[in-house]
């Protein structure tokens, strides 16, 4: 799997993940189609997901509320919005709240594997990160390329379970990781995050201190 991050000015992102699983088309998007299992197969990220509006049969119109995370001990509150379906191929999303943008999920069959990309640009409106980004951008890059090896992981999982004939076929499937067990990481995410912050404060409260004015020089 693989995350590109762009780096562009101020409080703007744009990623865009590769995984490439062993599945067909139709077995990815079925997952991948359905937000509300998130939380079930994904849940170091998704925390909850509630729908707000059904769509039509193709699931174009569906409207969704978010709570996500990633190893930073922050969460986002957002909304998500299917804008367009191609089944098995391609989902269109638009989002809003912490942050606000798109995103684009194909699938793309190649024999007994499927090539997957997720194409998310946005801007992050969340406090923290808006005005944060212009120097903090690399640690919230890594936070996002992080999730994301989550639910390649989670993904495969996710895909073994669907295809297991017996319980105890299911059962020797390894369960996803869920926040609880990340709990540690993100006690030491914030230290060190509030160690960034406090630095930056320290900096720009001593960048507008008064320098003391130059000794006279006598002759």
């Amino acid at each position: 799997m693989e995350t590109q991050g762009f780096m562009a000015a101020s409080n703007y992102y744009r990623f865009i993940t590769r995984w490439r699983v062993r599945a067909t088309a139709e077995e990815a998007y079925a997952i991948l189609s359905q937000p509300l299992e998130y939380p079930r197969w994904w849940p170091s990220v998704y925390l909850t997901v509630r729908e707000l509006q059904g769509g039509d049969a193709s699931g174009k119109g569906r409207e969704f509320r978010l709570q996500t995370k990633g190893w930073l001990p922050y969460t986002l509150d957002w909304d998500a919005k299917t804008v367009s379906t191609r089944e098995p191929y391609h989902i269109i999303m638009t989002a809003s709240g912490d942050f606000v943008g798109r995103g684009i999920w194909s699938i793309v069959p190649d024999g007994d594997f499927v090539d997957i990309s997720f194409d998310w640009k946005l801007s992050a409106e969340k406090p923290l990160l808006r005005f944060l980004s212009f120097v903090l951008k690399p640690t919230f890059e890594a936070n996002h390329r992080w999730a994301m090896d989550q639910g390649f992981r989670d993904l495969e999982l996710e895909l073994a379970r669907s295809r297991a004939r017996t319980v105890e076929e299911m059962n020797s499937i390894a369960a996803p990781v869920g926040p609880a067990r990340l709990a540690g990481k993100s006690v030491v995410a914030g230290a060190l995050l509030a160690a960034a912050i406090l630095g930056l404060a320290i900096g720009t409260h001593e960048s507008h201190q008064p320098s003391e004015p130059a000794a006279e020089s006598r002759g």
